[in-house]
């Protein structure tokens, strides 16, 4: 079986659909099809179960050559990806997932660990909107820039990065665009989002679930990425705090961007899983320290 027969092989058991399979790979939907009857025919059995045209379902034997095919067709992926490295002097990859929006203020964290560490590769990301933490356990990336406090007993914390007041982003057209900043006490005469998926305490850190004299600020929107959720600020269901370097990153001319005085700054750090924790995440926690802190 060719690489990427396995690949569309493997892309169909997640998607269960031809047409999305064809679209993610960038291949005619006759391409997908082509290759599962191929296997198909070669194993001699039905991978798919087709009799639900608008989604497909795996066999049990189909079930069990995905099983067996993940773990061949990771690891050959790691295997090419390493010796791609390899062919550049790289030894070894640092991932890091990025939560605040801010990369370029970053710069120099990162130029001075490439300057330290010329034999790593830095990669950053935007980390995933929902449950953060998953794809730092799940191994997806070695160290996440998030919001403190992270109290989670299978992670460790590393030295402050940024400290960043606080904004309120609401819709030009909504009542509190006029004013020239709000208080902490009037985030519950409005609507604001939620996302799922994060510990109680981690998202009542970024946003209280009750004003200081105890009103509750509530939470309506269930959203799963920050393009959603500006969308609903920008058509004024709701409104979104932020820290307040995001101000320089999505400056748009139906937001508007007030500052809440008396709100907390939000402080990020480095964390990553105690168990993976190695030589690259220890320089990486150590050029953070001896850089210090920025404040947005």
């Amino acid at each position: 079986m060719e690489i990427r027969d396995i690949e569309i092989f493997l892309t169909l058991a997640e998607e269960l659909h031809f047409g999305r399979t064809a679209t993610r790979l960038h291949v005619s939907q006759a391409r997908v099809s082509q290759a599962i009857s191929q296997q198909e025919r070669r194993i001699g059995s039905p991978l798919f179960d087709r009799s639900n045209r608008r989604q497909v379902r795996l066999t049990p034997v189909g079930r069990q050559l995905r099983d067996d095919l993940r773990p061949v067709y990771s690891g050959l992926q790691q295997s090419l990806e390493r010796a791609r490295m390899a062919s550049r002097g790289i030894t070894a990859r640092l991932r890091v997932g990025m939560l605040p929006f801010n990369v370029h203020d970053f710069h120099p964290y990162w130029q001075a660990f490439r300057a330290r560490h010329p034999q790593w590769e830095l990669q950053l990301r935007r980390a995933p909107f929902i449950d953060p933490f998953a794809a730092l356990r799940d191994g997806e990336m070695d160290v996440l820039i998030a919001w403190l406090p992270v109290e989670e007993p299978d992670l460790t914390v590393g030295p402050s990065l940024l400290t960043d007041r606080r904004v309120l982003a609401v819709s030009g057209a909504h009542e509190p665009a006029g004013r020239s900043s709000i208080p902490l006490e009037a985030l519950g005469d409005f609507q604001h989002a939620i996302a799922t998926d994060m510990p109680d305490y981690w998202q009542d850190s970024y946003l209280p679930s009750h004003t200081p004299r105890g009103q509750t600020i509530e939470r309506i929107a269930l959203i799963t990425d920050a393009d959603e959720l500006i969308d609903l600020v920008g058509t004024g269901e709701i409104v979104h705090t932020f820290p307040a370097h995001v101000t320089r990153y999505w400056s748009m001319p139906h937001l508007r961007w007030l500052p809440i005085p008396d709100m907390p700054p939000l402080t990020y750090a480095p964390v990553w899983q105690t168990e993976t924790e190695n030589d690259l995440v220890r320089a990486f926690a150590q050029t953070v320290h001896d850089l210090g802190a920025t404040t947005g």
